[in-house]
Formats: structure tokens, C-alpha cells, sequence
């Protein structure tokens, strides 16, 4: 049994290139483009089994009589399984059948959703005690844990995707093609803030747990027709190859053959970009999750805005989000030609300036409000698609590319989970002025980091000049 489900997952053994010119380039062509949007879709509808607590948080806090501090350890709970399994399922995905995994981890997603709101539907908050402990323990435990399930199977979506996007886009289109696809995070959270919100409003907040799960069921079977691993499983030479563009590592990946764990070490673990880029990551995630957690919550409470209003002003968040990412990626191509650092800190600066616009924007001008969300959106989306992603991928090896996207998410959820509890402790004590203090804060750390490795890769360009 065992067996056939490790080659369920387990990749395609590579193909020899027996096709034509005109073959390759009809099949590249065709798989390229389906690769793209399939990977696209995939991520926007992890979203929604992931971002519905968002909006669910003030009437699942009132209902089941939950503090902040509590509904932020609930929300952490996805977070350090995320980023603990985006590092191993990384790994895993280096060397897994992208068809079948990614797909997969949809559907036991989707199936964390309906068990996690189960357990508040079996078990209800009150004076019966469990095993010593009053009921309303016992449920903010249950669901903690399948919550965090739920975040260890949405760790296995992004490594596969980045494995995808290595293998069939080469490096002078990889910029564009990510930014591109990395709009997906933003179009999901704004599928998912909408969704959820009139869901909400319709049917109560435990539909906006049962209805995304359905559609990500449902999506997982038709992304098990769509995907297919790297080229060379369809017989399809590497994408370098077929664009007549030298790789950018300085060793050929073909002809590359020391093990795994040697190109690991020396990529990932022994390489300083890597670290830097990793501690970065923390801070861009506190700022990330802490808008997109909490916004509505703060919006409900502080500017007295319903439900409905606060999350239409966070979907301008992820909408606009969208397009600083493209932004992000075209700028850092087309101007800076691949150095991601400047424009990382650019949109660092911009992002301060948009917390600070946000938090000082009165009540009553809460039509400001949607363009204070919009550019957090965009200003966040940049370095997030860039630090973690873009940035990893291109300091290491395609052949770590999971592994690469893995080891940074570790450290940006681990800042998720900062975000998450942190915020939530932050406002019990402090108030919501200390969460946007917080935010700031973590913003310019960011901004420093991102300083220092500007000046270290203009150095060791020098060096090697």
C-alpha cells in the first residue's frame, strides 16, 4: 500500500528528445501556457481555504466568546505548520510528481476547512468539562490542530508551483512570467475576502468555511488533468536549450552531478543571500499577515465600519496588491536588469508611508480608506513575491528551487506567526495603535536588512571584477 503511494507522488523519470524542431517547440508552446494558467488558478483557489478566517474572525470571536489573544494563537497555529512544511514538503516537491501532488494537497486542504468548523459545530463552548477542562479549551484546541493540518497541506502549494515556473521559463522571461503568477496571491485573497464576506453575511460564518472547500475539491480534480512535471518527463529539452539562453547558476544543470544534499548545502544552507533574504522574509510577513488578518477586525473596531464595508476595503488591499507585483517584477527586469534589491527597498519606503497614511485617515473620510488599503496591497506584494520567492529561486539551483522557496517560507511564517499572535496581543494590551506601531516597526527592520544585502552584492561584485 505503502508503495504505491510513494509512486503515486514520485516524479516521472526523464524522457530522451526524440521529437522535431517544430515538435518541441508546438509542445513547449501549448504546455507552457497550460503550466502557467493551471498553476495560476491552483494558488487562487488555495486561497480561499486559507485567507475565509480572515473575515470570519469577528463573528466567530463573538459566537464562540474567543479574545483577540486567542483568535491570534488560532490563527498561528496555520502559520508554524506552514512554514515548518513549506521548508519539507519543498524538499519533497524537489522530487515529486507535480500532476499529483499539488492536487492532492488541495483536496486534504479543503477537507482541514470542513473538519475545522465541524469541531466547533460538535463541540460548543460552555460549563461542561472534558477530561478536567472546560469545553470551551477543548474546542479552541481541536480547532487549533486542524487548522494547523490545514496549514501543513497549503505548504504544499506554492513549492510545486515554483518548481514549475524553474524548469519551464528561462531566466530572461522568469521576472515577468513570476510577478505575473504571483498576482495569484492577491487575486486569491481577494476571491477569498469576498467569497467569505458575502457568504457570511448570507449564511453565517461557518459557510465560509463549507463553501470554499467545496470549490477547492472540485478544483484539485480538474488541476489533476492540467499539471505535468518539468519538460524533460514530456521528452522536451531543458528550457534554456530550447531559448538558446545560457543558465544563469555557473554549473549546467544537465551535466550537474553531485547529490542533492551537496547542491542543497551549498545553495541553501552555505550561502549567505540566502540567509539574508530569509531574515528579511520575517519581517515582510509580520506587515503582510498583519494587514490581511486583521484589517477587518480593525476597521470593524476602531473606524466603526460593518462587515461588509471593512471587507471591501481589504479586497482593494489584495486587488491593487496585484498590480505591485507585476510592477515589481517588470521594474526590476526592465531598470534594474535582475537586481531585485533597490526596488525591494523602494516599495519597503513607500509601504511606511502607506501605514502611517492609513492609521492617521479619520473615520469619516473612510473613502480614503480604500486607497490607503490599496497601496499597503501594492507595496506589500512587491517585496513579498520578490524576498522569498523570485530573489530565492535565482541565488541557488533549479535543482533546489523547491527547497530554495521552502527554506525562506520557514522564516516568513515564522514572522507570520509573530503577525498573527503578535498582533493580537499587541491590541489586547496596547491597543490598535500599538499594532500599527508594530507593523512599522517590523517594516523598517526589513528595510535595513535590504539595505545591508545591497551593499554585500555590490561587493562581491567587486571581488569577483
Amino acid at each position: 500500500m505503502l508503495g504505491k503511494i510513494l509512486q503515486f507522488f514520485k516524479e516521472p523519470p526523464v524522457k530522451p528528445v526524440t521529437m522535431s524542431d517544430e515538435e518541441v517547440k508546438k509542445t513547449y508552446s501549448h504546455f507552457r501556457w497550460r503550466i502557467f494558467y493551471s498553476s495560476f488558478i491552483a494558488y487562487v483557489i488555495f486561497h480561499i481555504c486559507r485567507k475565509n478566517i480572515a473575515v470570519a474572525l469577528p463573528a466567530m470571536g463573538a459566537d464562540l466568546h474567543l479574545s483577540n489573544t486567542e483568535l491570534g494563537i488560532l490563527g498561528s497555529t496555520l502559520y508554524v505548520t506552514y512554514g515548518i512544511g513549506k521548508f519539507i514538503n519543498g524538499v519533497i516537491a524537489d522530487k515529486s510528481n507535480v500532476r499529483t501532488f499539488l492536487p492532492t494537497a488541495l483536496i486534504l486542504s479543503a477537507i482541514c476547512n470542513i473538519c475545522f468548523v465541524v469541531s466547533a459545530t460538535v463541540i460548543t463552548p460552555g460549563h461542561i468539562s472534558f477530561f478536567g477542562l472546560p469545553s470551551a479549551t477543548i474546542l479552541l484546541w481541536v480547532m487549533a490542530f486542524f487548522w494547523g493540518a490545514n496549514g501543513w497541506f497549503q505548504s504544499c502549494g506554492f513549492p510545486p508551483v515554483a518548481k514549475s515556473l524553474s524548469y519551464w521559463f528561462s531566466n530572461s522571461e522568469r521576472g515577468t512570467k513570476w510577478s505575473l503568477w504571483s498576482t495569484s496571491h492577491q487575486i486569491g485573497v481577494f476571491s477569498s475576502v469576498m467569497i467569505s464576506g458575502i457568504v457570511i453575511d448570507k449564511f453565517g460564518w461557518r459557510a465560509a468555511f463549507y463553501i470554499p472547500a467545496i470549490i477547492c475539491i472540485l478544483t484539485g480534480i480538474w488541476l489533476f488533468d492540467r499539471l505535468r512535471d518539468k519538460p524533460q518527463t514530456l521528452g522536451l529539452p531543458d528550457v534554456e536549450k530550447f531559448r538558446e539562453e545560457p543558465a544563469v547558476c555557473d554549473v549546467n544543470e544537465e551535466e550537474d552531478d553531485r547529490s542533492y544534499f551537496q547542491i542543497f548545502k551549498e545553495n541553501i544552507l552555505c550561502n549567505p543571500v540566502i540567509w539574508m533574504l530569509a531574515i528579511a522574509y520575517i519581517f515582510v510577513y509580520i506587515i503582510r499577515f498583519g494587514t490581511e488578518d486583521w484589517l477587518v477586525k480593525y476597521l470593524v473596531e476602531v473606524k466603526g465600519n460593518t462587515l461588509t464595508i471593512a471587507s471591501s476595503k481589504l479586497s482593494s488591499l489584495a486587488l491593487v496588491g496585484a498590480f505591485g507585483a507585476i510592477l515589481a517584477g517588470v521594474i526590476s527586469d526592465k531598470i534594474y536588469k535582475g537586481n531585485r534589491t533597490p526596488i525591494n527597498i523602494v516599495f519597503l519606503i513607500c509601504l511606511i508611508l502607506s501605514l502611517l497614511a492609513f492609521a492617521s485617515n479619520p473615520a469619516e473620510r473612510g473613502y480614503m480608506d480604500y486607497i490607503y488599503a490599496a497601496m499597503i496591497g501594492m507595496f506589500t506584494s512587491g517585496p513579498q513575491m520578490l524576498i522569498g520567492g523570485l530573489c530565492a529561486v535565482e541565488s541557488s539551483s533549479k535543482k533546489v528551487a523547491s527547497a530554495s522557496i521552502g527554506f525562506t517560507g520557514i522564516f516568513g511564517y515564522v514572522g507570520a506567526a509573530l503577525s498573527s499572535g503578535g498582533t493580537g496581543f499587541v491590541v489586547d494590551k496596547f491597543g490598535w495603535d500599538g499594532a500599527i506601531a508594530f507593523w512599522m516597526l517590523s517594516t523598517m527592520i526589513c528595510v535595513l536588512i535590504c539595505t545591508i544585502l545591497l551593499v554585500y552584492e555590490k561587493l562581491r561584485k567587486r571581488v569577483k571584477a
